[in-house]
């Protein structure tokens, strides 16, 4: 249990000082540590270098590291002995003094040591130019394996153990015995390796087999009872529960120490009980040590890749679980399906990396791939960056079939052959993804086709090919000839491009019946199929498919009402108007009240237009017997023979119409104007749909005459609305002008 603690206290120490990076912080009670122990905390590299990293990302300042520290109660300071103030460079490790550090904690050697601080000054030279390496942003396989919250790497202490598993002291057995006696015993292995049996005696079964014990068990119970040899009486022996063992878990690992684990435990569990390799541990060559004896040699990749746990064996007390440092290193960027950096074993190439990463992903450029390489000190030359590039070319084929040879060098991965190119230590593999489209080279197809846009071009592509993939010609495209604007050979007079005619035939049509005859619509004759050459095309071509002059699909307007035929009309020209429509809908009926009638336009969203239909019929080509548009409907409603007055009226009614009659006619057949009515803003809206208000023009009023089915509307004047004094005042200034006005001329 202390050893958990241990581990759970590192983690809430980082989680404290990684809110550096999101925020003021602001403790809880119990969950941010001490000054003392967070300087006792970086003094574990493995903690100190996830901090700074941390930090690193966030961009923040010196400045706002001090301030953020000092408000949750640290020590400005706390952190800059491993900081670097130089603004140029940013915020990063500050070498000299980090490894200065390392060596007097006794972290590496001098070589060692020095090689770090050039890899650190490397670093912040890339950084400094804007340069970013290959790998960046790239982590070690397999590292973050062990540092997930997860229980995956745990034993199963549930079900029973196989007949393989080595009793040792502290297991527990259950020996059940059945038939002619009935008998259950629990059995303690003791530290000298016996179990006591009671009326059997003790059995030594220290470092034996599940299997083992199960003869030796058979063995001795026979000669107390009888029934085994028989068969009438049956007896099993199982591991009830299993003992811990001590083992220890040293070199590159986040949490080196002795670890009590159960005896079931392999390789693996151990690694997560240790948080498994840091960055730079080695994940290939991981030994178990039994003494002075290396009893496996664990690959972690084989295990994570493939799950191939043959190396992963069972542990037992006092082994020693090594990490190494890692060995060569490579980065495999691009269109891969696992980028990331591997660790290799001795022989692996650039095929076996290839592999590693899971393969290509769908978008690879597979002609070729780029390894970037470090030269060797006596291969290098002047320049501050000591790189060179080896362009790999890649074999794309059908793989060999079952009988024939396959390739001697190199591994096939979907029809695509990888050499077995040797890489070396600290070399980037970048595989390539394919351009996208719009830095291809494409040609553009657009007019009158089905699916105008760019295509990939390749070598001998056609225009019909090419009109083929815009899904044909659109109905009403004119197939005598299409345009075809090229990039110019020379730029010398400004051109920009070169326009070039290409003639077409019937067989470019795309809508065909299962006999293959053409099933558009009749336009302009079609060249004959076979008339036209094939025309290739070049990279940017822009391909136009004309349309025919004057080509129209039928206009439809619609009818409707008090006529002989309602409903929708094809348009027959472009001059076609109203009073067309409406003889060839059969004229009107008699009960059509044909001033009522109501016009709609959808074109421009014009909605209803004020027509005198009568005018229209009765003189065709007038102003009202305007052009039709598609989408145009008109309405001839029935003769209603009444005027409904509503609103502010003592008894709102329809009053029979009364030709001749004037709008207080209909009011008063409604009652009269009701209280608080605003008889100045009384309308009256027609049958057509028009409107027309009551208009005063100082001693004047003009009210509208409701005609067969109208609607007269009466407001109530808004509640508490105030005198309008400098409107009134204005009123009776006008009405004394007029007045004195006409006195004057009555006086002359």
């Amino acid at each position: 249990m202390k050893r958990i603690v241990m581990r759970v206290r590192p983690l809430r120490t980082l989680a404290a000082v990684l809110v550096l990076a999101a925020g003021p912080l602001t403790p809880a009670h119990g969950q941010i540590p001490s000054q003392s122990e967070i300087e006792q905390l970086l003094s574990n590299p493995a903690t100190r270098e996830a901090i700074l990293r941390r930090i690193r990302q966030s961009g923040m300042s010196l400045e706002e590291i001090r301030t953020r520290l000092e408000a949750a109660g640290y020590s400005s300071s706390l952190l800059e002995q491993y900081l670097s103030q130089d603004s140029e460079l940013g915020l990063g490790l500050r070498g000299d003094s980090l490894v200065q550090a390392m060596g007097l904690l006794g972290l590496g050697t001098a070589e060692e040591l020095e090689a770090y601080a050039d890899s650190l000054r490397e670093v912040a030279l890339i950084r400094l130019r804007g340069i970013e390496p290959e790998d960046a942003g790239l982590r070690v396989f397999g590292l973050d394996i062990f540092q997930r919250a997860t229980t995956q790497f745990l034993p199963d202490l549930a079900g029973p153990v196989d007949d393989r598993y080595r009793l040792g002291p502290g297991d527990v057995l259950a020996l059940i015995v059945t038939g002619d006696v009935e008998l259950a015993h629990t059995l303690e292995v003791t530290r000298e390796g016996f179990v006591v049996v009671p009326r059997v005696g003790q059995l030594f079964v220290n470092n034996l087999t599940v299997e083992q014990a199960r003869q030796l068990f058979r063995q001795r119970l026979a000669q107390s009872y009888s029934g085994i040899r028989t068969g009438t009486t049956r007896f099993e022996i199982t591991v009830a529960r299993v003992r811990m063992i001590q083992v220890y878990v040293v070199g590159e690992v986040a949490l080196p120490g002795s670890y009590q684990i159960p005896s079931v435990s392999t390789v693996v569990t151990a690694l997560y009980h240790g948080g498994g390799p840091t960055e730079r541990g080695n994940f290939r060559a991981i030994t178990v040590r039994r003494g002075r004896d290396t009893v496996a040699v664990f690959d972690l990749y084989e295990y994570l890749l493939t799950g191939a746990a043959g190396s992963d064996v069972r542990l037992e007390t006092g082994d020693v679980v090594f990490v190494p440092v890692h060995g060569p290193r490579v980065s495999v960027t691009g269109a891969v399906i696992r980028p990331a950096i591997y660790e290799l074993t001795s022989g692996q190439t650039l095929a076996d990396v290839v592999g590693l990463a899971g393969g290509f992903r769908y978008d690879a450029e597979l002609q070729r791939l780029t390894v970037h390489r470090i030269l060797p000190a006596r291969q290098r030359g002047p320049g501050p960056f000591p790189r060179a590039v080896v362009d790999v070319p890649l074999t794309v084929a059908a793989e060999p079939g079952e009988g024939e040879a396959p390739a001697s060098r190199g591994v096939w991965f979907g029809g695509v052959l990888v050499p077995a190119l040797p890489l070396e230590n600290g070399d980037s593999v970048v595989v390539d993804t394919i351009l996208p489209l719009d830095r291809s080279l494409v040609v553009t197809i657009g007019g009158m086709v089905n699916k105008p846009g760019e295509y990939p071009w390749h070598e001998g592509m056609t225009l019909r090919e090419l009109l083929n993939l815009a899904r044909g010609p659109r109905v009403g495209a004119d197939l005598r000839e299409a345009e075809i604007a090229r990039m110019p050979v020379s730029r010398a007079q400004g051109e920009l491009a070169v326009v070039l005619r290409a003639p077409l035939d019937s067989t470019y049509l795309y809508e065909r019946d299962a006999s293959g005859r053409y099933v558009g619509p009749a336009g302009l004759p079609f060249p004959a199929a076979g008339s036209a050459r094939e025309v290739t095309l070049e990279p940017y071509d822009q391909v136009t498919i004309l349309r025919q002059p004057e080509f129209e699909l039928q206009r439809t307007v619609t009818v409707t009402g008090e006529v002989q035929f309602p409903g929708p009309y094809a348009i027959q020209n472009k001059g076609e108007r109203i009073a067309d429509l409406v003889g060839r809908a059969g004229g009107v009926l008699p009960t059509a009240y044909v001033e009522g009638a109501r016009f709609y336009r959808e074109f421009d969203d014009a909605g209803r237009i004020d027509v005198d239909l009568p005018s229209a019929i009765t003189e065709p080509g007038s102003r009202d017997d305007i052009i039709l548009q598609p989408g145009d409907s008109l309405h001839i409603p029935e003769y209603i023979p009444t005027v409904r007055v509503t609103g502010a009226v003592n008894a709102p009614a329809s009053v029979l119409f009364q030709p001749g009659a004037a709008l207080d006619y209909y009011i008063d057949n409604a009652g009269g104007y009701a209280r608080g009515a605003d008889r100045a803003r009384v309308s009256v809206r027609y049958a057509n749909g028009s409107a027309r208000p009551v208009r005063q023009h100082l001693f004047f009023t003009s009210k509208p005459k409701p005609g067969p089915g109208s609607v007269v509307t009466v407001p109530s004047k808004p509640e508490g609305e105030p005198l309008n004094v400098t409107l009134l005042m204005g009123s009776i200034a006008q009405i004394l002008a007029a007045t004195v006005a006409i006195v004057a001329i009555a006086t002359r």
